[in-house]
């Protein structure tokens, strides 16, 4: 690796760790820090780098994963369950938007109507990161606007692979003709039978011979194939690579190894999707905003005020106030993060010119970072903060109430019960094998090591209201007690015990209740031995709960000194003394 090559990769990392941090605390989000990073460094800021151009064709595969983790949130039943909204909503919003966008470059800027209809669709796009953080922030997101707010931004998602296909068949032939491999029409639709096959027949056994006997780094990689390699076989047939990448992810959305597979792509993605973002900071026009600086504001303002408008008076159709409504658009307001991915596609394909791109990235950038003051102010000024007695739902119905780490024969129990009363619940086991086995009983399993706190949180965590730590291996059953413990101090954390010794460490980690592995079926047996002796029934139950209560106050002072052999063996002798005196009384 020569030094040039260092010193762009050190160029890259400083900028984003020093811009993305300082725009987060700015209320202005981690995509405009990427693309003020990248204008710093860039040709027309310190020129750290010169040459853009190669950064941004491999950081194009940070899109291709994200569209991967976009296709496994979009599993059918989900789906299904949204239609109305997303096709009312968010197909309106989009629709509406981008032909109100494209009649006016088109009357106003004589634009021909496929380069306006393009643009239209482009920037009525919004960002999902910004906005849905900014939705979590302002606390709706787990409210009835919240969900409008979230089929918007699916049906935008689901949008994006249709219009990187139109530009592509809106390209002018000769660039079409030399952009890939002279094949025939049919080799697409081959290619994505072929993947759908694939997908649904051998990925799964696949994977699970690869979680079987391979090691967790080997199933990163086989998770980066799978992503990686439908991407270049759809690129090799002509179709985006995206395609290829969202239908990989689509096929995958009910499998067991979900879960596994979000938590191996996220962190490349975001190192990708950083660093796409950090060259297309590099590629903008600042001179064309120095120039004409009250022109873009102006057009993002406009953007802005359009898309706000239709999508407050589209969910008043939803049951909403025009306040509400209008919240929820400017909070959706912006451009979106694929503007950048399709304009850069467009100038690729010559369907749109280099200046004209760089209008419409700039509105978007200066879009964003005009939504969360508008947000604010429009709270502050025009639309209260909603009453803590709101009549707005207070869950989604999608994320989990419950997760289960582990899900043998006490984790399947205890599910086995919160189905029966229709409460929400994800598992998580590690064996495969375990887990094709217990899904053929209709369980809602997923394969992943609990111990890993990003499979955790994909898994639902940051939404649930238990966790139930039912793994065997009794190291990572305190591991998980401890990590989960410090990252969420309010969940309500219930956990088995192998041994009394695994009782101190799970007291200690800060779980709130330990089920002894063989404690309660003991109880039950000395009761049952009691009453054979002929000790009155509720008696011999009043003598077990004693006992009960005795040893769970026993374990609460052991567990302080968990560590010290002779201070552990002096309570237990005291213990066994106290216990004899509490029976002794119950004689008298």
């Amino acid at each position: 690796m020569d030094h040039s090559t260092i010193f762009n990769v050190l160029a890259y990392l400083g900028a984003a760790v020093v811009a993305v941090p300082l725009f987060r605390k700015l209320g202005l989000g981690a995509i405009l820090g990427y693309l003020f990073a990248g204008a710093v460094i860039g040709p027309q800021g310190f020129q750290f780098i010169d040459h853009p151009e190669s950064a941004l064709h491999f950081a194009e595969f940070g899109v291709v994963m994200l569209l991967f983790l976009i296709g496994l949130e979009l599993n059918p039943e989900k789906l299904w369950n949204m239609r109305v909204q997303i096709g009312l909503l968010g197909g309106g919003q989009l629709l509406i938007s981008a032909l109100i966008i494209a009649v006016s470059l088109v009357v106003g800027m004589q634009w021909g109507w496929h380069l306006a209809i393009i643009t239209g669709l482009t920037l009525g796009l919004s960002s999902t990161a910004f906005a849905v953080q900014l939705m979590d922030e302002q606390g709706i997101m787990g409210t009835a606007l919240g969900r409008k707010g979230f089929s918007i931004l699916l049906l935008q998602d689901m949008a994006v692979i249709p219009l990187l296909l139109l530009v592509s068949a809106w390209a002018p032939t000769s660039i079409e003709s030399t952009s890939g491999h002279a094949l025939p029409w049919w080799s697409g639709l081959c290619a994505v039978i072929a993947v759908l096959l694939i997908g649904r027949f051998a990925l799964g056994p696949i994977l699970t011979l690869v979680a079987r006997y391979g090691s967790k780094e080997v199933l990163t990689a086989g998770s980066l194939l799978i992503v990686l390699g439908t991407a270049v076989l759809m690129q090799y047939v002509n179709l985006s690579m995206g395609m290829g990448a969202f239908l990989a992810g689509i096929i995958l959305a009910n499998s067991s190894f979900r879960h596994q597979l979000e938590a191996d792509i996220e962190p490349f993605k975001g190192l990708l999707l950083g660093l796409f973002f950090i060259a297309v900071g590099m590629s903008l026009d600042l001179q064309l905003l120095l120039k004409e600086p009250l022109v873009i504001l102006g057009l993002a303002l406009a953007l802005m005020l359009a898309k706000a408008t239709v999508i407050m008076l589209l969910t008043q159709l939803r049951a909403c106030t025009w306040k509400e409504g209008f919240l929820l658009g400017l909070m959706l307001s912006q451009g979106g993060e694929f503007a950048f991915v399709v304009m850069t596609k467009a100038v690729g394909l010559s369907v749109i010119d280099q200046s004209l791109a760089n209008y419409v990235v700039m509105v978007v950038g200066i879009s964003m970072a005009l939504t969360a003051p508008l947000v604010m102010l429009f709270k502050r000024f025009i639309h209260k903060p909603l009453p803590a007695n709101t009549n707005y739902d207070t869950a989604t119905g999608e994320e989990p109430e419950v997760v289960i780490a582990g899900f043998g024969r006490f984790g399947q129990i205890v599910g086995r019960i919160l189905v029966a009363n229709n409460i929400h619940f994800t598992a998580l086991d590690k064996d495969p094998t375990h887990v094709d086995f217990v899904k053929q009983f209709g369980n809602k399993i997923f394969f992943g090591d609990a111990a890993r706190m990003d499979l955790l949180r994909a898994a639902g965590i940051d939404h649930a209201r238990v966790l139930i730590i039912a793994v065997d291996d009794m190291e990572d059953a305190t591991r998980i007690a401890q990590q989960v413990r410090h990252e969420f101090p309010k969940l309500k954390i219930i956990a088995r015990a192998h041994n009394r010794m695994h009782n101190y460490q799970l007291v200690a980690a800060g779980c709130n209740e330990i089920i002894r592995e063989t404690f309660e079926s003991s109880l039950h047996a000395a009761r049952s031995t009691l009453v054979a002796l002929g000790v009155n029934d509720g008696q011999a139950m009043f003598k077990v709960e004693l006992f009960r209560m005795h040893d769970e106050e026993l374990i609460q002072r052991a567990a302080k000194h968990r560590d010290d052999m002779p201070e552990l063996l002096k309570i237990a002798q005291e213990g066994r003394k106290e216990l004899e005196r509490l029976f002794e009384q119950d004689r008298h």
